[in-house]
């Protein structure tokens, strides 16, 4: 695609633009609210996802967007920027900077570029269809796992998981070595970097998961839903990540028996 070069280079126009927003309220006992399902929200939030949208529809005023804060618009386009301002609000406001800006940009529905920004981590990793995933400008690769039992699992927070969703992570968190909890986006960053196995996760908005599929993918792993179909604009929020296809299809084979 000619114009995927323009696309990645806006993607990181991006993350550009929210490292400001968002650093200069890290650690400055910023007030939180509550939203509608009672999960927090910061100005910092809703300035970055301001910013982002502002650039977005300067450049490419045809292009729809949905966004965590502000919603959607015109995502009926060909090409749909997914936005998630501060992806790990609970780690931003209690001070860990384990947090992260996504980035994604899907065509007719399936992303094509994703960027995680780790602001304080002072790390970037960027994806794009058809190129090596980079972590900040360097060239990474997943790693393989000799065998389900000897991987590491990341997962945001056992409260994700209910009813089959839970008895079915459960299997496969008795089946891998180590459950490891916390870290939202960053988690997905390490599997892309070589140090993580798997992540799976659930109840994830469509912003949860966009911006990871390119940077996995673009590694040497693979993004899937629970289905093991390739994540899109649709998918249902519980996606599984690996550093190989084989880890991939024995950890799917767990969460679907």
């Amino acid at each position: 695609m000619a114009e995927l070069q323009n696309f990645i280079d806006l993607a990181q126009a991006l993350a550009n633009a929210a490292r400001p927003e968002i650093m200069s309220r890290f650690r400055t006992g910023i007030a939180v609210d509550a939203k509608s399902d009672a999960s927090p929200v910061t100005e910092a939030d809703r300035a970055t996802e301001r910013v982002m949208r502002t650039i977005i529809n300067d450049t490419y005023p045809d292009h729809g967007i949905l966004g965590e804060e502000y919603g959607s618009e015109n995502t009926d386009a060909e090409f749909v920027w997914v936005l998630d301002p501060i992806d790990g609000t609970n780690s931003f406001v209690t001070g860990k900077p384990l947090f992260g800006t996504l980035i994604a940009l899907c065509q007719n529905g399936a992303p094509i570029v994703g960027v995680i920004d780790a602001p304080g981590m002072d790390e970037r990793w960027l994806g794009a269809k058809g190129q090596r995933s980079t972590l900040n400008g360097k060239t990474i690769k997943t790693r393989t796992c000799p065998a389900l039992d000897k991987s590491w699992l990341y997962a945001t927070t056992p409260d994700m998981f209910e009813g089959a969703n839970e008895a079915a992570f459960k299997r496969l968190s008795t089946a891998a070595w180590r459950t490891v909890y916390g870290g939202d986006c960053y988690a997905y960053g390490l599997l892309a970097a070589g140090h993580v196995d798997l992540v799976c996760e659930a109840s994830l908005g469509t912003y949860d998961f966009a911006a990871l599929a390119p940077v996995i993918e673009g590694a040497g792993g693979m993004l899937t839903d629970w289905d093991g179909a390739p994540v899109t604009l649709q998918s249902d929020g519980r996606v599984l990540a690996a550093g190989d296809k084989i880890t991939h299809s024995a950890a799917l084979k767990k969460l679907q028996s």
